[in-house]
């Protein structure tokens, strides 16, 4: 796996080093390098400065990419402290560390209790997980998404997105083989 464009464009992820003898390795489903660079081509210019959060960052891959394309900075949440760890490793080789934080926690319990809003936030749960129902209720208060904030949902092609959140609105969905990409704006109030 590599990083597609930015600063960091072809610097690898080299998973096999992070997670071949770890037992969170099966759980893993790294976004493919296809769906990357087709968020990124969707989000276009609107990265430049951002602030942006990979939720169930994984590989992190998401959210270094982000910085790499110009996100003024990232919070990455995973509940594996082996992630936690290949994430902080990765964003200092990439010498992108000092505009990450990295937070091992639950996605729900960071939400609950997360204080600075996002200009874009990636959400890519395990497909099977269930946590999708339980995070999207969530995702565009004033506390986590600022106002003309973008949510993208990365999740398998059989699950039914709701058209709307509380103050966000579908504005799109891209299909991926069986990955589907659903993009959410939150409304003005």
């Amino acid at each position: 796996m590599r990083i597609s464009g930015g600063s960091a464009k072809g610097r690898k992820v080299i998973l096999k080093k992070a997670f071949a003898q770890k037992s969170d390795a099966d759980e893993l489903r790294p976004t493919s390098g296809k769906v990357r660079e087709a968020i990124f081509n969707i989000l276009g210019q609107r990265i430049t400065g951002s602030r942006f959060l990979d939720l169930f960052a994984g590989t992190g891959a998401v959210g270094l990419e982000a910085l790499s394309r110009g996100a003024s900075g990232a919070v990455f949440v995973d509940i594996s402290s082996h992630r936690v760890k290949f994430i902080r490793d990765l964003a200092a080789r990439f010498g992108l560390g000092e505009r990450t934080v990295i937070v091992q926690s639950d996605a729900l319990s960071f939400l609950r209790r997360n204080e600075m809003p996002f200009d874009i936030i990636f959400v890519d749960p395990p497909y099977a997980s269930g946590d999708l129902a339980a995070v999207l209720p969530l995702l565009d208060g004033d506390d986590i998404l600022n106002p003309d904030g973008t949510i993208i949902v990365e999740h398998a092609k059989k699950t039914v997105m709701p058209e709307r959140l509380e103050h966000a609105v579908l504005k799109k969905c891209y299909k991926y083989g069986d990955t589907m990409l659903s993009l959410y704006r939150k409304e003005p109030s």
